[in-house]
């Protein structure tokens, strides 16, 4: 049940372009470096000479570039993409679907995955968490006004960065998709309790809410929710936050609140945090 993304470096060498630094995915378009790969595609930072600026390729790979399906779904995610335009959301910067090398070209993003943070560093300060949550219930928001959604909200799916990017929409959906689909689609362990039934019609918007909840409880811990739901619920969740993240991990999908309710509960929270303070800074008196 779980959706690999750009996490892994790829091993393959045989079912890899093997594209070196100086080699062109396409006329215009040169490999700087492979980043890594899943299943169907490999991830190379190249540098793009109409853009003049360096972007990710994701690329189908060789097994995979004349799949109808794998073409299919890469054509799906770029055109999700182009429907979203939200500073939270990755941006498409084009795609090439013909061709010998189907390929979508993404914004480069330079800070480290959600997950990778935490595992090196530990657990999020509050300061940085709750920012975090009003960024990505943003974008969801964004998403449910569009009628998509992400069906994989993780932390391994969370850019850090100023702001952070919600990223992959390998396996999006649009609502009436979603509310179709006969198979699990997303990670366990940030899994709703409908994406593990998904044949019950209930899967939509509320499951990216309940993603969010547990990659909340994922940065604030260091460690999923286990078990899923209320019950999987770890110690360390700062009590500020503790109740809204428990509305995201309701079982029942009408008991969750939307993405701008999350949104609007958090923002009271970050206006309670201490302010910085200038070292040496004195304001002037009023006169």
């Amino acid at each position: 049940m779980t959706v690999t993304t750009v996490t892994t470096i790829s091993t393959s060498r045989t079912d890899s372009w093997n594209l070196r630094a100086g080699d062109e995915l396409v006329p215009g378009r040169a490999v700087h470096a492979l980043l890594g790969g899943g299943t169907s595609y490999e991830a190379y930072l190249v540098f793009d000479q109409e853009l003049h600026y360096a972007a990710v390729a994701k690329v189908l790979r060789p097994s995979r570039a004349e799949d109808v399906g794998a073409r299919r779904g890469l054509a799906r995610e770029a055109a999700l993409l182009e429907q979203l335009r939200h500073p939270v959301v990755v941006r498409s910067l084009g795609a090439v679907l013909d061709g010998p090398r189907p390929h979508m070209l993404l914004e480069h993003l330079e800070g480290p995955r959600l997950s990778t943070l935490v595992r090196r560093h530990g657990p999020l300060a509050l300061e940085q968490l709750l920012p975090l949550a009003l960024e990505l219930a943003s974008a969801l928001h964004h998403l449910r006004v569009r009628g998509l959604v992400h069906l994989d909200v993780k932390p391994g799916n969370v850019v850090m960065g100023a702001p952070p990017r919600l990223i992959d929409l390998s396996v999006a959906r649009t609502v009436e998709q979603a509310a179709a689909l006969q198979h699990v689609v997303g990670t366990d362990g940030y899994l709703a309790p409908e994406q593990e039934h998904p044949w019950t019609g209930e899967v939509g918007p509320a499951a990216d809410v309940h993603g969010l909840g547990a990659t909340l409880v994922h940065a604030a811990t260091g460690r999923p929710p286990t078990g899923g739901g209320l019950g999987g619920l770890p110690d360390g969740v700062p009590s500020r936050l503790l109740g809204i993240v428990r509305s995201c991990l309701a079982p029942r999908p009408a008991d969750r609140p939307t993405p701008a309710q999350v949104a609007e509960a958090v923002e009271p929270l970050i206006a309670l945090l201490p302010r910085p303070v200038l070292a040496g800074f004195r304001p002037t008196p009023r006169r």
